[in-house]
């Protein structure tokens, strides 16, 4: 019992002794926490109080500073019042000048204004003398004709017209002999230079000359092919004309069958075909039939090559695959049995030499020279002269204008606009007039002689007229009564302007007029 209440009081002690240690703990506390919030508070104060004095320490320097700033825009406003007020003062100055430089000349335009009005005066005054010195001169001049006529027995008409006639006839005799003398010098000088181009670029351009025809020969190992080439009752004959187009002659010609026709494509593919039928020796429909696509084929290709190397030969680059196809066609075109393809090589490579000697363009010479004829190339296939089909296909494939303006220009159509187009002209008639390029029908020959004859022979004078040299020279007899010789030099260079303006023709054509006077007598 004792140790239990001795336990108890214990514990109670315990518990009393823990309370009031707790209690002394927070009061504690409390007395420190208190002490560091009056030590806050007062490091508070000084930090405003420092603040505030900072506040106006800034304070009276931006006072300063606005005061400062103020003084110095017053001090910049009267310098620009005064710059201003100066300036003022200087275009017031010169205002007053212009007024008084415009004041003179004003008085000076009425000074000149009255210097005028009395020139005109004067002008008036004398053109009233002149006009009347003018009305006695009219009086005493038809008082000088009326003598004149009385005296020389003619009119005023007539003698007028006998002077007219005088002075005609001086007139002409002078023209005559001045036209002649400036064509002769200028014909010198252009044909001295013209031969000097013209047979350098001759020289340096050599070109074979093959004469094509209408026709094709292929050999036979043997007459029996001839036979089999027929076939029965014709059919394979019937066939090989049908798909290419062309004639066949089987005659009695030994070994050999004639190929006519007027497309030289087709006659060129019936060539092939029927080759390689001879050489496979089966000749019937079927087999015609793949030999004709075979040469086909292989004329195409031929066509394609011979356009590259056309263009390669001519040194023209950069041409559409379109266009070089339609060179290769070219070969196998002729123009008055001229190839068409080695003509355009040739008028390429004249052209080139030319435009190098007078110092153009060398590649659009020779480009426009290559492309002048294109348009033979399917002038047969379609409505239009070549030149027209040409244009069609130089702007089709974007050529430049000067090549599209000389192949429409070549033949005198439109007016060339370069010195190129000019250059294809004489180029393509010198192609064209090289010895044994062209060959003419007998027809077509008889016919240009006979209207050359017929242009020389209408002007009023000529008495006969002949074409010799081929067509070349034209000789002219005229009466001596009714041509003088100043009349001869007209109207050799009248009948000149008719031919050129008439007929087409390459190279050019002498016109010859002589004027002859024969007496005859005999002696008894």
């Amino acid at each position: 019992m004792n140790v239990l209440v001795t336990v108890i009081v214990a514990l109670a002690a315990a518990c009393v002794s823990a309370i009031i240690s707790v209690f002394a703990t927070k009061e504690w506390h409390k007395r420190n926490t208190s002490a560091k919030i009056g030590d806050a508070e007062g490091r508070a104060r000084k930090i405003i109080d420092d603040a505030l004095e900072a506040a106006k320490e800034t304070k009276r320097e931006t006072e300063e500073k606005k005061r400062e700033s103020l003084l110095e825009i017053k001090e910049e406003s009267i310098k620009a019042k005064n710059d201003l007020e100066k300036e003022i003062r200087e275009r017031r100055a010169e205002v007053s000048r212009s007024e008084r430089r415009i004041q003179q000349k004003e008085e000076n335009i009425d000074k000149r204004s009255d210097a005028l009005e009395r020139k005109e005066q004067s002008l008036s005054d004398r053109e009233s003398a002149l006009s009347k010195k003018a009305d006695e001169l009219a009086k005493l001049n038809e008082i000088r004709i009326k003598e004149l006529e009385k005296i020389s027995g003619l009119t005023s008409e007539q003698a007028k017209e006998f002077l007219l006639e005088s002075v005609r006839e001086d007139v002409k005799k002078d023209t005559a002999i001045l036209i002649k003398t400036l064509e002769n010098e200028a014909r010198e000088e252009a044909e001295k230079r013209a031969k000097e181009l013209v047979v350098s670029s001759i020289q340096r351009v050599a070109a074979d000359n093959v004469a094509e025809a209408t026709i094709s020969v292929v050999q036979l190992p043997n007459d029996d092919m001839k036979g089999r080439i027929i076939g029965r009752e014709g059919r394979n004959i019937r066939t090989l004309e049908t798909m290419t187009g062309v004639d066949l002659i089987i005659d009695d010609t030994p070994e050999a069958v004639v190929i006519s026709g007027f497309d030289p494509i087709r006659r060129e593919t019936a060539r092939l075909a029927l080759e390689k039928l001879i050489v496979d020796g089966r000749i019937h429909p079927a087999k015609i039939e793949e030999m004709v696509e075979k040469a086909t084929k292989e004329l195409n290709n031929t066509i394609k090559e011979a356009g590259e190397n056309a263009a390669i030969e001519a040194g023209v680059h950069g041409l559409h695959p379109d266009v070089i196809k339609l060179l290769g066609r070219m070969k196998f075109r002729t123009s008055f049995g001229q190839n068409v393809l080695k003509h355009s090589v040739e008028v390429a490579q004249l052209c080139g030499v030319m435009a190098g000697e007078m110092g153009l363009d060398v590649r659009v010479a020779k480009r426009a020279g290559l492309l002048h004829d294109i348009g033979k190339s399917i002038d047969h296939e379609q409505e239009g002269s070549h030149i027209e089909l040409g244009v069609e296909v130089a702007r089709k494939y974007k050529e430049t204008p000067l090549v599209i303006n000389a192949i429409e220009a070549h033949h005198g159509d439109v007016e060339p606009q370069s010195l190129i187009a000019c250059i294809v002209q004489a180029a393509d008639a010198i192609s064209a007039a090289r010895p044994g390029a062209r060959r003419e029908t007998l027809e077509t020959y008889i016919t240009r002689l006979r209207e050359l004859e017929e242009i020389t022979g209408s002007f009023k004078g000529v008495e006969q007229s002949y074409a010799i040299q081929a067509g070349r020279e034209v000789r002219v007899m005229v009466v001596p009564e009714q041509i003088s010789d100043d009349d001869m030099v007209l109207l050799a260079r009248d009948i000149s302007k008719q031919i050129e303006s008439q007929m087409t023709y390459p190279g050019q054509i002498k016109v010859n007029v002589i004027r002859e006077s024969r007496v005859t007598d005999y002696a008894k």
